[in-house]
């Protein structure tokens, strides 16, 4: 059963149909410790981490907060890029030593044209150090953006987020968020969610981590 099925059908809790999905699509993926349930995440990325396009409470790091019991802390910062956030990384690691990092970054180089590339690179800057404090690091796949594609409801993720997730051995989140963008029922503009968009989002990263046994 496709994602648009699952989301589709009426009879089932979102949380339980985004489970089941992850579920079956991760069976042969690696599989993590639990984390502690006093664990700390740290919600690294862009204006969509900050939950631009929703009220307060409605981004999808509260909404994995509610839906893990975990301290998630939100590190979007609006128009962020990953040419430029790795600088920010450091002194966030080091103040809140997260058990788990959620790195959403990349749509605002896309924007502005930079190569593909360049943001794997500069992503892979990013992943590698997240990963060296010790934390576990989940990568959510970004659409590269076409306005012609979201109005036909057809984005699909930037290869760059599957290499990256294979080459550095760390968690995908695939095709939640180019789903997202390709529905206008989910999104507050092209390029964010509104508020049942982000927790679609937090549905679906929650969904991946219990599949990887993060999350019981």
């Amino acid at each position: 059963m496709s994602y648009s099925q699952l989301l589709s059908t009426p009879r089932w809790p979102l949380a339980a149909l985004l489970c089941i999905l992850w579920l079956a699509a991760c069976a042969d993926r690696a599989q993590y410790t639990a984390l502690p349930a006093d664990a700390v995440v740290l919600a690294f990325g862009d204006s969509v981490t900050f939950g631009m396009g929703a009220g307060a409470g409605e981004d999808y790091p509260s909404r994995l907060a509610a839906l893990s019991g975990l301290n998630v802390i939100n590190a979007g910062i609006s128009g962020d890029t990953a040419r430029e956030a790795g600088s920010r990384l450091a002194p966030l690691l080091s103040r809140h030593q997260p058990d788990l990092v959620i790195i959403e970054l990349g749509g605002n180089d896309f924007l502005r044209k930079t190569s593909p590339a360049q943001v794997k690179k500069f992503l892979q800057g990013i992943i590698r150090e997240a990963a060296a404090s010790g934390a576990v690091v989940a990568l959510v796949s970004v659409p590269r953006l076409s306005l012609l594609r979201a109005t036909v409801g057809a984005l699909s993720d930037s290869d760059i987020y599957s290499e990256l997730a294979e080459e550095e051995g760390v968690i995908l989140v695939p095709d939640i968020f180019s789903q997202i963008l390709s529905d206008s029922a989910l999104r507050a503009d092209e390029i964010h969610p509104n508020a049942q968009g982000y927790e679609v989002l937090a549905q679906g990263i929650y969904g991946e981590l219990v599949a990887r046994g993060l999350l019981q």
